[in-house]
C-alpha cells in the first residue's frame, strides 16, 4: 500500500466506494509504526541531550526508529516500480531521501523524515477519504429493508437488493424508499432533499415517481419497482462521485506522461545541490520538496466536491470534464415540449354557450375525460375533483371526432366540431386557438368550447432571464411543433430565436451549424428526438424525471428534479469549479516549485529536509482546504 494518497488504492476498492479491510489495516499500521518510531526518536534525542558521552546508544535507538518507518516507505516505493503512477513518484522520492540519509549516517534525519511524511500522508488520506465516507453514506440510504407485496397480497420483509423491476412494495410513514419506482396506490408527501435538493416535501400520488433514498412522510403508498441498484438515481450519483475521484486535470496527465523524466530531473537537481554546497541536508530537502502530492490532489479533491454539490442540487454530472466545459458555453438551445413546457395539456380558456353554466360544461367534460386515455381527455379529467365527477356509461370513442356516452342516463358528447355535425347538435364556430379545442354537449344541447394548451413551466421564464444575466443572451427554441405554437411559448418565456417543425435530423443540423459558427451551445432536451442534438452540443443536458431514458443516456448532465432553475445553478457551479480547479493546480504547482527552490538554495536551514516535509504537507492541506470551500456553494443563498 502506497504512503501517498487515495488514488493509489486498487481500482476495485475505489469502485466499491469505501476502504477494504486490508486498506484500513494498512492505514492504521502505518500510523502505528510512525507513532512508535516517533516515541523511540524522542527517547534517542533526550538520551543524546542528557548523556552526551553515550551518543552511540542514542544513534542505535534512532537507527531502530528509522528502520521501523523504512518498511512502509520502501514497500511503497517497490510497489510504485511495479505499478508506475504519478503517486509513485512521491513514494520513490521519499525512499531515495531515506536511503541517502542512511548512506550519509544521518540517522536522526532518516527517522524524522519518514515519520513526518507518513503522518502527513495519513492525515491527507483521511481528508480525501471523507469523500469515500460521503459515498458510503449515500449507499447506506438504500441499505434498508422493504415490505414486498406477494401476488396473494401478503407482505414479506426483504433487503432492498432483493427487489426486482416489476415488484411492488409498501411504504408507511417514516419509511425510506429502497429503490426507484412508480406509485400505484395511495397519496403521500416525500422528502427528496437528499436526491433532488428540494427542501419542500413533494406530493406523491398514483402515477408519480419516487426515488431511492427519499423518505415517505405521511400516507401509505404501494410502489412498483422500475430501477434497482446502480440504475437508480441514487446509484448514478454514487457512480458519478466515484468517477470524479479519478478525474485528472491536464497538468496531472502531463506529469504522468513525463513522470520518469521528472524523477531524473529531481535526481540531477539534488546531485547538483550536493556538489555545489556539499550540504547533505539540502540534498535531502530537494528530494522531499519535489514530492508533487499537492498537485496530484488538485483535481480529485475539486472534482469530488463539485459533483457532491451538484448532486445536492439535483444535478447529475457524468464527468467533471463536462462541468468544466459548461463554464465555456456561449449559447443555449432549448427543446419545447417537456423541456420549456410542462409536457401535458392544461385548460387555458372556455367559450360558454349562451345560457349554459360553466360549471356544467367542465363537469361533463371531466366525466367523459376520465373515461378516456387520450391526452386531451386526461387534461379535462383534472378540471373537476374525482369525487365530483359523474360516472359515464356506454362510452363510445369515435376515431378522430371525440367520445360519447351517458351520465345519469343523459347522452353527453365531447369532441371536435365535426362530431356535433354528425350528432345533429347545433354548435357555434370553434374559436381560433393554437392548441386543441373541444366542444361539449349534453342531452342534445351544446354547452360550449374548451381551449387547451401545453403551458410553459412556471420557472421557465425566470430560468431564461437568469441565463441572460449570466452572459448567455443567445437562446434558441428548437422544436418539432408548429410555428404558431412555438412562437407563443417563446414569447411567454422571452426567447427571440425560434425554429419550428424540426425533425431529429433538423435539430442535429441546427446544433452543428451553431458549432460551426464558433459557438459552444448548451443543448437542453428531454425526448428521444433530442438525443442526437444532445450529443452534438458542447454540453448536453437532459431533464431526467419525466424525460426518456435515451435522452438521459445521451446527455452529459441530467437534472433529476426537472427544474429549469437548476440550469443557471449548474452554470454558476461550473464557473466556481473551474476557478477552484485552476487555483488548486496553480497552488500545487507553485508551492512545489517554491519549496524546491528554497531547498536547493539552502534557504531552509540546517534542518532543511524536515522543514521541506512540513512545507510539503502544508501545501497539500491548502489544496484540500481550497477544494473544501466549494462544498459551501449553496444556490439557496446565491
Amino acid at each position: 500500500m502506497s504512503v501517498s494518497t487515495l488514488a493509489t488504492m486498487p481500482e476495485s476498492v475505489v469502485a466499491e466506494g469505501f476502504l477494504s479491510r486490508a486498506e484500513r489495516w494498512s492505514l492504521g499500521m502505518r500510523l502505528t509504526l510512525a507513532l512508535f518510531a516517533g516515541g523511540l526518536l524522542i527517547i534517542a534525542i533526550l538520551w543524546d541531550a542528557i548523556f552526551t558521552d553515550e551518543s552511540a546508544l542514542a544513534n542505535l535507538v534512532a537507527g531502530l526508529a528509522a528502520a521501523l518507518v523504512a518498511v512502509p516507505v520502501l514497500g511503497a516505493a517497490w510497489h510504485s516500480l511495479r505499478h508506475p503512477s504519478l503517486h509513485g513518484v512521491t513514494d520513490q522520492l521519499i525512499a531515495m531521501a531515506l536511503a541517502a540519509a542512511w548512506a550519509t549516517g544521518e540517522l536522526m534525519t532518516a527517522a524524522i523524515l519518514p515519520i513526518v511524511m507518513i503522518i502527513g500522508h495519513v492525515l491527507e488520506e483521511r481528508s480525501v477519504i471523507g469523500s469515500q465516507e460521503a459515498i458510503r453514506s449515500l449507499n447506506r440510504l438504500t441499505e434498508v429493508g422493504a415490505r414486498r407485496l406477494a401476488q396473494d397480497g401478503t407482505l414479506e420483509e426483504v433487503a432492498a437488493e432483493a427487489l426486482r423491476p416489476g415488484d411492488r412494495f409498501e411504504l408507511l410513514p417514516g419509511d425510506r424508499v429502497p429503490t426507484d419506482g412508480v406509485v400505484r396506490e395511495g397519496t403521500s408527501s416525500l422528502d427528496l432533499a437528499s436526491i433532488t435538493g428540494e427542501s419542500v416535501p413533494v406530493e406523491a400520488e398514483a402515477g408519480g415517481t419516487v426515488f431511492a433514498g427519499s423518505i415517505n412522510l405521511q400516507g401509505r403508498l404501494v410502489v412498483e419497482v422500475t430501477r434497482t441498484g446502480e440504475e437508480t438515481t441514487l446509484g448514478r450519483v454514487v457512480a458519478l462521485m466515484q468517477t470524479a475521484e479519478r478525474s485528472k486535470p491536464p497538468v496531472t496527465r502531463l506529469l504522468e506522461r513525463y513522470a520518469g523524466r521528472y524523477i531524473l530531473f529531481v535526481l540531477l537537481l539534488a546531485a547538483g545541490t550536493w556538489f555545489a554546497s556539499g550540504n547533505t541536508d539540502a540534498m535531502l530537502a530537494v528530494l522531499v520538496a519535489s514530492c508533487p502530492c499537492a498537485l496530484v490532489l488538485a483535481a480529485p479533491a475539486t472534482a469530488v466536491a463539485a459533483v457532491a454539490v451538484a448532486a445536492r442540487h439535483g444535478i447529475l454530472i457524468k464527468g467533471v470534464g463536462f462541468l468544466e466545459q459548461l463554464a465555456d458555453v456561449t449559447s443555449v438551445i432549448f427543446d419545447k415540449t417537456g423541456t420549456l413546457t410542462q409536457g401535458k395539456l392544461h385548460i387555458v380558456g372556455t367559450e360558454v354557450a349562451p345560457g349554459a353554466p360553466k360549471d356544467e360544461l367542465l363537469a361533463v367534460a371531466a366525466g367523459l375525460g376520465a373515461a378516456s386515455t387520450h391526452p386531451v381527455s386526461r387534461a379535462l379529467a383534472g378540471a373537476v375533483p374525482s369525487s365530483e365527477r359523474r360516472p359515464v356509461t356506454e362510452l363510445r370513442e369515435l376515431h378522430g371526432l371525440g367520445v360519447t356516452g351517458r351520465e345519469d342516463g343523459v347522452e353527453v358528447a365531447l369532441g371536435r366540431a365535426a362530431l356535433f355535425s354528425q350528432l345533429a347538435i347545433a354548435a357555434s364556430a370553434p374559436p381560433a386557438h393554437d392548441g386543441p379545442v373541444v366542444g361539449v354537449a349534453t342531452a342534445g344541447r351544446f354547452l360550449g368550447w374548451i381551449l387547451l394548451a401545453d403551458e410553459p413551466r412556471p420557472e421557465a421564464a425566470a430560468a431564461s432571464a437568469e441565463l441572460k444575466a449570466l452572459g448567455l443572451p443567445r437562446q434558441l427554441l428548437l422544436t418539432g411543433d408548429r410555428e404558431p405554437v412555438a412562437r407563443r411559448i417563446a414569447a411567454l418565456i422571452g426567447i427571440a430565436d425560434v425554429e419550428a417543425q424540426a425533425l431529429p435530423q433538423d435539430k442535429l443540423d441546427r446544433v452543428l451549424a451553431e458549432v460551426s459558427a464558433g459557438n459552444r451551445p448548451l443543448v437542453i432536451g428531454d425526448g428521444i428526438n433530442d438525443s442526437l442534438a444532445l450529443k452534438a452540443g458542447a454540453v448536453g443536458m437532459a431533464l431526467g424525471a419525466r424525460g426518456s431514458d435515451i435522452a438521459a443516456a445521451s446527455a452529459d448532465i441530467v437534472l433529476v428534479a426537472d427544474d429549469l432553475r437548476r440550469v443557471p445553478t449548474c452554470i454558476r457551479l461550473s464557473r466556481r469549479c473551474r476557478s477552484t480547479l485552476a487555483a488548486n493546480v496553480a497552488l500545487g504547482l507553485g508551492w512545489t516549485l517554491a519549496v524546491i527552490l528554497a531547498a536547493a538554495t539552502g534557504m531552509l536551514g540546517p534542518n532543511g529536509a524536515l522543514i521541506a516535509a512540513v512545507l510539503h504537507n502544508l501545501g497539500t492541506f491548502a489544496v484540500l482546504a481550497n477544494a473544501g470551500r466549494l462544498l459551501r456553494f449553496d444556490e439557496t443563498r446565491a
